[in-house]
Parts: structure tokens; sequence; C-alpha cells
């Protein structure tokens, strides 16, 4: 039983708010994010590698112990939620200012690829540790992330790239 608590704290609650933002508020967004539109002809092995790096750093916060105790944990948690406060941003203005300048601009429609990267560097130094005896080093976490963000701005930056070449 004291086995599964532990597995219990773990850093995936940090990625469930994610997850649920993302399932609640996926279908506002606007059509150049809806999946006909967002996953047509990218190339397979962009998609291939966003998939392969998004599970890594959805699965490995299973291992990754959740506890805020130590000074760069509690650095972590911060940046955790201003992470969280600039993704959802991101996904509001996108949400109820499609039109506006920001959104429609190339940085801004991109936003919510590339503002992860703060969150995952929180969860990152929040889970400095794993519950299984093997070498762990936040980096690995944050590596793990860069390449997934470098693999999922680059299927954004298509998918930007060719609705303004079609216009």
């Amino acid at each position: 039983m004291g086995m599964i608590l532990h597995f219990l704290r773990n850093c995936f609650w940090l990625i469930v708010p994610v997850m649920l933002m993302n399932v609640l508020l996926m279908g506002k967004l606007p059509k150049m994010y809806q999946s006909e539109v967002f996953s047509r002809s990218i190339p397979v092995w962009v998609v291939a590698g966003e998939n392969i790096f998004r599970l890594g750093i959805f699965v490995l916060p299973l291992l990754m112990q959740l506890q805020i105790t130590r000074p760069g944990q509690k650095t972590g948690i911060v940046l955790y939620l201003a992470g969280l406060i600039l993704y959802f941003s991101s996904w509001a203005m996108q949400i109820w200012f499609p039109n506006n300048q920001w959104s429609a601009s190339r940085w801004g429609f991109m936003a919510p690829s590339y503002t992860p990267l703060v969150w995952l560097i929180g969860i990152a130094l929040v889970g400095d540790s794993l519950y299984v005896p093997i070498y762990y080093s936040p980096w690995i976490y944050i590596g793990l992330s860069a390449v997934f963000l470098i693999f999922h701005n680059l299927h954004t930056w298509i998918v930007y790239t060719r609705a303004h070449a079609e216009c």
C-alpha cells in the first residue's frame, strides 16, 4: 500500500490541468487549430517526432516524485503556475480575440505551441527525483520537452505558413 501511495504523489498530477484544458477548449479554437486542418499534410517525420516526445513528457511524470520541499522545487511550482497562466492566456487570445493583430500574427498563432516551455520547465524542477532507482536529472525532462517543442512548433509553423500561402 505504501508504494501505491508513493505513485499517487507523482508529477503527472501537474499534467492533468493541461489535459483538461486541452479537452475542454480544443473545440472552441479557430478552424486552423481543428484537427482536420491542423493535421493535414504534415510530414510524417514531424508527426512521429512530435508524438514520440509528447509521450515521453506525459509518461515520465508518472515516475517523478511530486513534492515541494527544496528551493528548486519551489521555483518549479512558481514557473509551472506562471506557465499555466501564459498557456491559458495564449489559448484565450485565440478563442476570444482570433482576429486581432496579435492572434493573427505568426507569433500569436504559435503562442499555444511555445508557451508550454515555461510549465514544462516547472514540472522538471518540481519532479527532480524519480521513484525508481535510476540516474535522473531535471535536465532529462527539460531535454525531452525541448525536443518535443521543436517538433510541435515546427508543426504549428507549417500550419500557419500553409494557411497564409493559401490566402
